[in-house]
């Protein structure tokens, strides 16, 4: 029979995952909503971020870098089955498949759009009763290059 101490936790347990589920569903939509500030909120303050094999110094780095590269482009991101196992009370691990869609105004300096398919792996800090990126690293597996895009055609 299972005790009231052990309910709790599991519900502790699964509450947590579902505010973890959030938290990254709004790293993406804020990401594609251009909201740049709010992004950088997500993450603690000394969180470690890595992309692609690049280490970024601070989350302000890292979001100044997304605003400079695809502010104006349109973007889709998206994570799917998140493997989330809690290791504390306040600390926990993540992984996500993702994809995401970049397509650039076209050019002559225009980066290459591409569809991206790959992984996150991050930690989970609780911070004042909420639940923050503590790191990020995102591989990607795989890109499909994508032709540019002329706003006028």
């Amino acid at each position: 029979m299972t005790d009231s101490n052990d309910i709790l936790r599991r519900l502790d347990a699964l509450e947590a995952t579902e505010d973890i589920k959030k938290l990254k569903a709004r790293y993406f939509r804020f990401v594609d909503e251009k909201k740049h500030d709010e992004l950088g909120g997500l993450f603690t303050p000394d969180a470690r971020i890595v992309t692609d094999g690049v280490a970024w110094p601070s989350r302000e780095a890292f979001v100044e870098v997304i605003r400079d590269l695809i502010g104006a482009a349109p973007t889709v991101h998206h994570g799917h089955m998140p493997e989330i196992d809690i290791l504390g009370a306040d600390t926990a691990s993540g992984i996500w498949a993702m994809e995401d869609l970049l397509t650039f105004p076209d050019a002559p300096d225009a980066p290459e759009g591409h569809r991206g398919y790959g992984q996150y792996r991050e930690t989970y800090r609780k911070v004042d009763g909420h639940w923050l990126i503590d790191s990020l690293e995102l591989t990607r597996f795989r890109m499909d290059p994508l032709p540019n895009w002329s706003p006028d055609a």
